[in-house]
């Protein structure tokens, strides 16, 4: 499976063409994802007209005024909008539903720059947990190998990206359903800073972001390229960007920075193997960049806790109170109704404990930033887990509870800085790790940078063994 880049370039200049590649999706898919369940819905006959459209204006010379995602087709995460086809969000109460007759704003970016949505691809139930699995439509397994999880909540579509049987797919990151799919599968995936793509989507949370999943990083640069700039319906939206990022990790100069490492964040624990392998990870990144990676000593108000706190909020948004809730229980997901149980009657006086420490974050971020100009660490505590869960209740001889196998991500999302994770390198039974980079509010440049140089100096498998 070529690389976004790649097979834009190709079909743009008619060495390729769109429908070609969408019929190797397709059969792709056919012959692969019944052990991987990556995607939940096709819509193979609407990627062909819209491959066939597009090679019509090759055909006719209009090759070059094609948008820069032309002919080049993507899974949607099935918890955004993709017109004509359903959003489940992962969960009985929606399987079955009709198909939405609008498209996020994020993918309606990316259908005008000429991309083809072809499917749906799975999700945890409203996105709450780090691996999916769900009562709608059961495992979705990792490429690297099936017996475990792709991660989550952007499970289906890593899977389907390491599988090859897409160039790349949507993923949203609200604690880090971007980075840790990424990590857990080999590929790169980037969470901008919080705005940078407009997300007009109730939020009140405010940590979601959307985003991609892909092989490398140039096709993260292209694709915040297409997608960044403000929307007048997200009172966060950020200005257009001053950068473009597809030239920014090839020229952008990063040798003054300072880069700090923590294993730990303060609070982690974390699989000795996967420090290991991270930390290498960082040095020859910061070493291919010409600066100094140092350790840091990190305080932090606990992101996990403070994470949790907030996330309950957006998890209400997700169901229809008056026909799902309490009459449809029995149809979630344990994690989902447990956490809708012990909110149900929160006082406000919770919440704003919550929104006080989540407070006091920002300022030990601000803290941080004052000494360091990037914070790398890994991305995840573990390598991928059992497809079914659960996390592990266990991890570096430390008993801790589920959300501890993914600590490192949800700083980024509280805190609104752009990160990113990168495959850093393998654990001894062959299971990717990442590698995390977290830089400075809006300057989402940097971190891409540096994953484009450690891709330079280490380029990684684009595809999981097997599916090349």
């Amino acid at each position: 499976m070529p690389s976004v880049l790649d097979a834009a370039s190709a079909i743009r200049e008619g060495r390729s063409s769109s429908l070609e590649l969408v019929e190797e999706c397709l059969t792709r898919i056919a012959d692969h994802d019944g052990t991987l369940n990556a995607f939940v819905h096709l819509d193979a006959d609407g990627a062909r007209r819209a491959a066939e459209a597009v090679d019509a204006r090759v055909a006719s010379g209009e090759g070059e005024l094609l948008g820069p995602l032309a002919g080049v087709p993507f899974g949607v995460k099935d918890l955004e909008d993709c017109a004509g086809m359903p959003t489940s969000h992962g969960s009985l109460l929606y399987k079955g539903g009709p198909p939405v007759a609008t498209d996020s704003e994020h993918v309606s970016r990316l259908r005008s720059a000429g991309a083809i949505p072809i499917g749906k691809t799975a999700a945890p139930e409203f996105g709450t947990i780090q691996y999916t699995y769900t009562k709608a439509w059961g495992a979705t397994r990792n490429a690297w190998n099936p017996e475990r999880t792709p991660g989550g909540s952007s499970g289906g579509s890593a899977a389907a990206v390491a599988a090859g049987l897409v160039p790349f797919a949507t993923a949203s990151d609200g604690g880090g359903s971007t980075r840790i799919p990424a990590g857990f599968s080999g590929l790169v995936g980037f969470k901008p800073s919080h705005g940078r793509i407009p997300h007009p989507d109730v939020d009140p949370s405010e940590t979601a972001c959307y985003g991609a999943l892909t092989t490398t990083v140039a096709d993260s640069a292209r694709h915040l390229d297409v997608t960044a700039g403000p929307h007048d319906t997200d009172r966060l939206s950020l200005p257009p960007p001053s950068v473009r990022y597809e030239d920014a990790i090839e020229d952008l100069d990063v040798s003054g920075l300072r880069v700090g490492w923590s294993s730990t964040l303060g609070f982690a624990a974390i699989d000795p193997e996967v420090a290991e392998v991270a930390a290498a990870a960082a040095h020859d990144a910061t070493r291919a960049a010409g600066v100094e990676l140092v350790d840091v000593d990190v305080h932090l108000t606990d992101p996990v806790a403070t994470w949790l706190s907030a996330g309950a909020m957006s998890l209400w948004l997700g169901i229809d109170e008056a026909s799902h809730w309490p009459d449809r229980a029995d149809d979630l997901t344990p994690f989902v109704r447990y956490s809708l149980e012990a909110t149900q009657d929160r006082p406000l006086c919770t919440l704003v404990r919550g929104y006080r420490r989540r407070l006091q974050l920002q300022a030990d971020m601000a803290a941080l930033f004052s000494e360091v100009d990037v914070l790398m660490t890994p991305t995840t505590a573990v390598p991928a887990f059992a497809a079914e869960g659960p996390s592990p209740s266990v991890i570096g001889g430390v008993e801790v509870n589920a959300a501890m196998s993914v600590p490192f991500t949800m700083l980024a999302n509280l805190c609104w800085n752009p990160a990113v994770s990168v495959p850093a390198g393998f654990s001894s039974d062959g299971l990717p790790i990442g590698l995390q980079v977290i830089g400075r509010r809006h300057h989402d440049e940097v971190p891409l940078r540096f994953a484009r140089l450690l891709e330079i100096d280490r380029p990684w498998p684009l595809h999981a063994p097997g599916y090349t």
